[in-house]
C-alpha cells in the first residue's frame, strides 16, 4: 500500500527529538499513543536506537504504520497495536514512557479525561509521558494561528478543539503526574514532560 504522509510530522520531528532524546536518556520501551502515519514512529526509533519504540492506534490506521516501519526495517520498531484509549483493557501490564503528538485536541474532551484515567490505571510508578501539541493559556489562544487552527477543528467536529493548559494540569494531578517542563516549540506548539510520582499507584 502507498505510506500515509503527513507534512506536520516533517516539519516538527527534528524539534521534538531535541527535546525527548533528553528525556528518554535510558533504555525503555516507549507507548506512542495515536501513532497516526507512523512517520514519527521510524524517525524516532531510528535516531534513538537505545529505545524501543512500541507504535499504537486505532485498527483502521495499523495498516499505514505498518507500510512506514516495514519500509524502515529498524529492529526497535516494534509492530503497531491497536490501542483504542477509552476501552478499560490495554494491551500491556504497565508503562515506564508515553509519547503523544497531537491527540488532545482531536479526540473529545470526554475521551481525553478517560486517558487520563488510564494513565492512573496503566502508568508505572516514576513513568514518564510527553505531550506534543498546541494549548491555550488563562483560556486564551497564543496565536491567531493557533485561533484559525481551533475554529477548523470545530468546523469538522464540534467536540474537538485546542484544550486549556490549566484543564490538562488538572487532570494530570488528579492522575498523580507533575509537570516537569513546558517546552515552548516551533509554529506555536508546546511539549510537556510529565511524570508519575513514585510512591503513587494503581
Amino acid at each position: 500500500m502507498d505510506k500515509p504522509y503527513s507534512q506536520a510530522c516533517e516539519n516538527n520531528k527534528a524539534a521534538i527529538l531535541a527535546v525527548i532524546r533528553e528525556i528518554f536518556s535510558e533504555p525503555t520501551t516507549v507507548w506512542e499513543i495515536g501513532s497516526g502515519t507512523g512517520q514519527h514512529a521510524c524517525y524516532f526509533a531510528s535516531e534513538l536506537s537505545h529505545l524501543i519504540w512500541q507504535p499504537t492506534d486505532v485498527i483502521a490506521n495499523l495498516p499505514g504504520i505498518n507500510a512506514w516501519r516495514d519500509e524502515a526495517q529498524l529492529a526497535n520498531l516494534s509492530e503497531p497495536l491497536a490501542l483504542d484509549v477509552t476501552r478499560p483493557i490495554w494491551p500491556c501490564d504497565g508503562v515506564d514512557a508515553v509519547f503523544t503528538a497531537n491527540t488532545l485536541h482531536i479526540m473529545n474532551w470526554q475521551n481525553v479525561e478517560i486517558l487520563f484515567e488510564r494513565f492512573q490505571t496503566y502508568l508505572n510508578p516514576s513513568a514518564t509521558v510527553c505531550i506534543y501539541g498546541p494549548f491555550n493559556y488563562n483560556g486564551k489562544y497564543t496565536s491567531d494561528s493557533n485561533a484559525n487552527f481551533d475554529q477548523w477543528l470545530k468546523s469538522r467536529d464540534p467536540l474537538s478543539g485546542i484544550r486549556d493548559f490549566e484543564a490538562v494540569m488538572a487532570l494530570a494531578e488528579h492522575t498523580g503526574l507533575r509537570l516537569l517542563k513546558d517546552n515552548a516549540m516551533p509554529a506555536n506548539n508546546r511539549l510537556l514532560v510529565l511524570q508519575k510520582s513514585a510512591n503513587t499507584f494503581a
